[in-house]
């Protein structure tokens, strides 16, 4: 199954790279590139991406859609 989520979209606007994104939420470039294929991954490494791309916790939904 595909999760939806803007994180792709998010990063490129802010003009991040893969490496800098998962640099900044302290997971690997490959977390990263799953998670914008739309793979499965666990609430804490959203939650570290969410507050490293400056959103809170509450605006999750901007990010990550299902």
């Amino acid at each position: 199954m595909k999760y939806r989520n803007n994180v792709k979209r998010i990063r490129e606007e802010r003009l991040m790279s893969k490496a800098e994104l998962a640099r900044l939420a302290g997971v690997s470039p490959a977390t990263i590139d799953r998670i914008e294929r739309g793979e499965e991954c666990r609430m804490e490494t959203k939650r570290k991406i969410l507050l490293a791309l400056g959103f809170s916790l509450s605006e999750r939904e901007q990010v990550f859609l299902n």
